[in-house]
């Protein structure tokens, strides 16, 4: 079985924080893996918010043996997070699953320029913070006979595709960031690539497409 070996018990600790946060929101979850030399990027999706959430993990060495190759696979999230050894820093990579339609779908590699006017990280825990109320409120406010799943998702909709700013960022990409631990320190950024744009933090990422994920024109990788 191939093992991961993590550059220390913090990333170790760090990427199973995060593999519990996406079985939060689905206790089914697959990640892909993408692993070249000392680097591996965790890709996962929280049906939630409708974005791509990726985490950078350092590597001491790709495999157990140390052979200088690549890995790109589909795994279940669950299994997994029972492999990782944080006082090792060690993961074994589970079995290979046939991977939900996302799976298929990831943002570019490169091609990645700035973007300008994305507030500092407190502004934008704000800007989550009070949509929640938003929604809090104006659900709430619902008569009983009113209040049912649809109109629930059309107040929701309303709520977090409004954008940041300028930037064409939709709300509901800060809200995941900020759920899946991405904005608990340092300063983000933002990024586009064709139609793809990337909230980067120094604890991982958000990528959502302008036209939403489910658009024809995706890129299969």
């Amino acid at each position: 079985m191939t093992v991961l070996h993590l550059a220390d018990e913090g990333e170790a600790a760090d990427l199973a924080a995060f593999l519990s946060r996406l079985l939060h929101y689905d206790r089914a979850a697959a990640v892909r893996l993408q692993a070249s030399g000392t680097a591996l990027a965790v890709f996962g999706r929280p049906p939630s918010f409708e974005v791509l959430a990726i985490r950078a993990v350092r590597l001491a060495k790709p495999y157990e043996n140390g052979l200088d190759v690549t890995l790109d696979v589909t795994v279940s999230a669950g299994e997994l997070l029972e492999s990782v050894d944080e006082a090792g820093a060690t993961a074994r990579v589970p079995g290979v699953i046939t991977g939900p339609p996302w799976a298929g779908v990831l943002p570019p590699r490169g091609g990645w320029r700035p973007e300008p006017g994305l507030p500092a990280s407190d502004v934008l825990r704000g800007l989550v913070l009070a949509a929640v109320a938003e929604f809090r409120t104006r659900t709430e406010e619902l008569a009983p006979e009113r209040r049912g799943r649809s109109e629930l998702d059309r107040i929701g909709r309303e709520i977090w595709t409004r954008t940041v700013g300028e930037t064409g960022l939709p709300v509901r990409a800060v809200h995941a960031a900020q759920s899946l631990g991405f904005l608990r320190g340092g300063e983000p950024a933002l990024f586009s690539s064709g139609p793809w744009l990337r909230l980067r933090t120094p604890y991982g990422s958000v990528a959502v497409r302008r036209a939403g994920l489910g658009a024809l024109g995706l890129s299969v990788r």
